[in-house]
């Protein structure tokens, strides 16, 4: 999201960015109020004014799915209710934070039933990585996929490539489709390879055009052409997703700045500016992965 020095909402960035990401070929949808909006730090009607602006910006060219992340079951349900009548097609729904003190299966599974019978929209299940306490196991994700048809694709997050695995069989058994979207960010072609419908990642709001054109190359079955494009996106990967983990979304703030796609990377605190140092690092990035031409970078 991108914010002016006072950390108000820059509107005419925000429609700018959105813009440029509905423009451009491959990209299959966009994806508003999620970590890399800093959602966590946006009020409810920031939300659903972020909402607003992305249906009216993105105009029906791609459907626009919009980020739930909410403490309850009731709140939940009333940022659904906020971005259904802004127009929104879909909802990424996030793992509850009361997961993190190692929450009852049932917990989740409510989660979704509960947002389900009050909104009617298609969701996306969001499966994060074990080590947050936070991952839904392999029969409630059967159980969820299974009982609630409003679920109609899984952004999977796991990191673990094992759990990837096993999370696409059980998709793949079903008897109606539900979509894998890999978030692997730091090592999508290992994901892609397995199989996958498509790539939902934070990172893509630097990079979508480089990630549709590996997704692309592996569909295709050109594997040269992948593992050419995916040296690319390595290059990136490894300079915004490094600790702290924090900063990966200045971090991509910073690139967007560099790449004439945003006027100043601005993060909404506890977030703090990074080095120049820095900074450099992630032009040199850039340059290394053929987004700006060498005297771009000095």
């Amino acid at each position: 999201m991108p914010f002016q020095p006072d950390f108000s909402i820059d509107e005419a960035e925000y429609r700018r960015h959105l813009d440029w990401l509905a423009s451009v070929p491959g990209v299959g949808g966009i994806t508003c109020n999620g970590h890399a909006a800093e959602v966590s730090v946006l009020t409810r009607e920031e939300r659903r004014r972020a909402a607003a602006i992305a249906v009216e910006t993105v105009n029906h060219r791609v459907p626009v799915v919009a980020g739930i992340y909410a403490e309850s079951y009731q709140q939940a349900i009333e940022l659904a209710r906020d971005v259904k009548a802004e127009g929104v097609d879909g909802l990424l729904i996030f793992p509850l934070n009361a997961l993190l003190l190692g929450g009852n299966p049932e917990m989740a599974y409510r989660h979704y039933a509960e947002i389900a019978e009050a909104v009617d929209l298609p969701m996306v299940l969001f499966m994060y990585p074990e080590w947050t306490r936070m991952q839904y196991g392999e029969e409630l994700l059967r159980r969820l996929v299974t009982e609630i048809p409003l679920i109609v694709a899984v952004k999977e997050w796991s990191l673990d490539i094992g759990v990837y695995e096993r999370n696409l069989r059980v998709l793949r058994a079903l008897d109606r489709p539900v979509a894998m979207l890999t978030s692997h960010s730091t090592n999508l072609l290992p994901s892609l390879a397995l199989g996958a419908d498509g790539i939902l990642s934070g990172h893509g709001s630097v990079i979508c055009d480089l990630q549709a054109e590996l997704l692309l190359a592996v569909q295709g079955g050109r594997r040269e052409a992948a593992a050419g494009v995916y040296e690319r996106i390595q290059a990136l990967t490894r300079v915004v997703y490094r600790h702290p983990m924090g900063d990966m979304y200045t971090r991509m703030k910073e690139q967007l700045v560099m790449l004439g796609r945003l006027r100043q990377a601005v993060s909404r605190p506890p977030l703090l500016p990074i080095s120049a140092a820095e900074r450099q690092g992630l032009r040199d990035a850039l340059v290394k992965a053929g987004l700006l031409a060498p005297v771009e970078a000095r």
